[in-house]
């Protein structure tokens, strides 16, 4: 596997791909890998001919109050997991080398997908989000990306702004990967004590809940995001941040839900870490 640590390097190297005629596939992460990104990486490779992993902390994607110093970095095991699942590149870059002094230029999607949930939540995120990923795009020359459905809202603002901007780049979205207690793998479980990490699978339990009250005909919204939020608070550690429940993947307010496709997202915090979870309902 090779490891470019400069854009200069890792924009030659998917330049020579692209010349020769490969479809290649990005898979965006902050690493401190875990089985859902490795997922996205098999997805990728079932798709494309290169898979280019980056592993990047992205610091305009955080406020000001955020994680970003804390956020776990573990490289080294990050290439033996990537080299482990086949990936053909790894790109390292600083900080310094995707905003160097004077850097001054943000994509912005303003829309009310970036309003809402994590957005609403956290002022400013999807502006990095957005910056960082069409970043990527550009630098790996990359023809296909791969996001989980953990962040689904993050999918659906890539989905936006790459129409929008017209980059010839297709995004695929792969399902949630979970332990086996259902927890959702995420690199922030690393910050949860032993008993915080048992209090959250009151996230997936509380979704569980929903799902099965959908599978036996419950269709009001209300309904079914109050069941969520009641099975939440019967967790004394978990401090509800959002219960939301939107048409997927327009993000649209309903309040019955006929045939159509919707997500529900939930944010909650265990202790000081905040988690997200998410189903989607109907439409398949």
């Amino acid at each position: 596997m090779e490891v470019f640590r400069t854009v200069t390097e890792m924009r030659a190297y998917g330049a020579a791909q692209r010349a020769a005629g490969k479809k290649v596939a990005l898979v965006p992460t902050m690493g401190c890998l875990h089985e859902g990104h490795l997922s996205l990486m098999k997805a990728a490779k079932q798709e494309c001919d290169t898979v280019i992993a980056s592993v990047f902390v992205n610091p305009v994607q955080f406020g000001p109050n955020e994680d970003y110093e804390a956020y776990p970095r573990q490289e080294e095991k990050d290439r033996e997991a990537l080299e482990r699942a086949g990936v053909d590149a790894m790109f390292c870059p600083t900080p310094a080398d995707m905003y160097p002094s004077g850097y001054g230029t943000y994509v912005q999607v303003e829309s009310e997908i970036t309003k809402k949930l994590c957005g609403a939540k956290r002022p400013g995120h999807f502006r990095g989000v957005a910056t960082v990923v069409t970043k990527l795009m550009n630098i790996t020359g990359a023809t296909h990306a791969f996001f989980g459905q953990k962040d689904a809202q993050q999918v659906v603002v890539i989905r936006r702004f790459v129409e929008d901007l017209n980059l010839p780049v297709t995004i695929h979205m792969v399902p949630i990967v979970r332990e086996e207690t259902g927890l959702a793998r995420s690199s922030r479980n690393t910050y949860l004590s032993r008993e915080e990490k048992a209090s959250a699978l009151i996230l997936s339990q509380s979704l569980a809940k929903a799902e099965a009250a959908f599978q036996q005909g419950e269709r009001n919204a209300t309904a079914l995001k109050q069941l969520v939020t009641t099975s939440l608070r019967q967790e004394p550690l978990a401090r509800i941040d959002y219960v939301e429940l939107y048409t997927f993947p327009a993000l649209q307010d309903i309040e019955t839900i006929q045939e159509e496709s919707v997500l529900l997202a939930i944010a909650v915090y265990i202790g000081n870490t905040r988690l997200i979870d998410n189903c989607i309902l109907g439409g398949r």
